[in-house]
């Protein structure tokens, strides 16, 4: 391998800061913090916003958009769909 061109890839401890849950795996993506785990290991801290435990999709609380309803919606329960034979001929 050359000498400089490759990232540095190593263990990297990914913390979702919405519910304190913590996940090792490895990546290059630069951390300024370290974090000592309970194994005694000292690994690099990533700090993030959302994971698969705390992202709404993945744990089954999202609200799906067909539920929801909109303004189409609203306005096919309210007035219905009218077939061609309930309109007057022109």
């Amino acid at each position: 391998m050359k000498d400089g061109i490759h990232p540095n890839y190593r263990e990297v401890c990914f913390l979702d800061l919405s519910n304190g849950f913590k996940f090792v795996t490895r990546s290059s993506v630069n951390a300024k913090e370290m974090i000592k785990m309970d194994d005694g290991r000292e690994l690099p801290l990533y700090k993030l916003d959302t994971s698969s435990e705390s992202h709404p999709f993945y744990t089954g609380t999202q609200k799906s958009v067909d539920t929801m309803g909109g303004p189409v919606a609203k306005f096919l329960n309210r007035y219905g769909s009218k077939k061609a034979a309930d309109t007057p001929a022109a």
